[in-house]
């Protein structure tokens, strides 16, 4: 999968050139020659005065001298340590300098930041962890600009019934709204990718909706480990049953219950989906309040997910 690097003939580009260092295919590095995208990225991410933008991905630096001119501060994280020396060559001696902060590494490997805004051209492969890094995240960041590989991004804003709708598409919907802004064509980059691309804004829902993600998150990883099957199947696969059996012991434990040496949890699932009229449902067709009134119907029972 592609990084996206935003680059036209620039000096840094022909200096890059030069010395001999070449986009390394392990971090997915590509060139955006087409500079309105950048543009567009930086309009629409609506950066204020007084704003910090966290940067992934920023290569040797288009894209962060546009966000320079536009904030207070930009935290720039990239893991190729040579692009790192071109990006400071990029500011070296200009007024932009005392307003970059570069962190080099890997940006799922550490604590993020403080920051207002995030723009990022990323190496598609952390596209699904980064999102949830991100909205997990505190405090909250007020949006995020990022380019993603166009099918990934339809998932994202993929609605229930869709043909693309997944556990990330309701996991994501439940923390953040999300919006597709612009599509991207692979000739728009040096050298193409196999993918098309498309750019999605995030917008963090502040405050979050009053329930325990990691609850929640367990509840949609069983319902969408096969999304056309019901309910009432999903819940009878012997690793899900195993599992929960030990959290709802775990929890009888915790508040001093005894559980009946008689207990079936089996047979407590199937009541709980059939009180909760979706032992039919299947988890494709299911919206967030759905999913959050069959995770009530479990919790109030005692069946747990984390």
């Amino acid at each position: 999968m592609p990084k996206v690097r935003v680059e036209k003939k620039s000096r840094v580009h022909q200096e890059v050139a030069k010395q001999g260092i070449t986009f390394n295919k392990q971090f997915g590095q590509h060139i955006l020659k087409n500079p309105m995208v950048i543009t567009s990225m930086v309009e629409k991410s609506a950066i204020r005065s007084t704003d910090t933008v966290l940067e992934i991905g920023p290569g040797t630096g288009n894209m962060t001298v546009r966000l320079l001119e536009k904030a207070k501060k930009v935290v720039a994280c990239e893991i190729d340590t040579r692009l790192v020396a071109e990006l400071q060559k990029r500011v070296q001696g200009t007024h932009l300098q005392s307003k970059l902060e570069i962190l080099v590494g890997d940006v799922l490997k550490r604590e993020l930041p403080f920051f207002n805004i995030c723009v990022a051209n990323i190496p598609y492969q952390i596209s699904s962890p980064l999102v949830f890094k991100l909205l997990l995240h505190r405090p909250f960041f007020r949006c995020a600009v990022i380019m993603f590989q166009r099918e990934f991004a339809q998932r994202l804003v993929a609605k229930p019934g869709d043909k693309l709708y997944c556990r990330l598409s309701v996991n994501t919907q439940l923390l953040a709204r999300v919006d597709m802004l612009m599509k991207v064509g692979k000739n728009n980059f040096r050298p193409p990718p196999k993918v098309e691309s498309s750019v999605v804004r995030i917008e963090p829902r502040n405050p979050p909706p009053p329930i325990p993600y990691i609850e929640w998150d367990g509840l949609t990883r069983i319902a969408f480990t096969r999304k056309n099957r019901t309910l009432g199947s999903a819940f009878k696969q012997s690793a899900v049953l195993a599992a929960l059996d030990k959290n709802y012991k775990l929890h009888c434990s915790l508040h001093n219950e005894n559980v009946p040496e008689d207990f079936n949890l089996k047979a407590k699932l199937e009541e709980i989906l059939l009180k909760a009229d979706a032992a039919e449902k299947r988890a494709r067709t299911m919206d967030q309040d759905d999913f959050m009134s069959l995770l009530h119907a479990f919790n109030s029972e005692g069946v747990h997910f984390s």
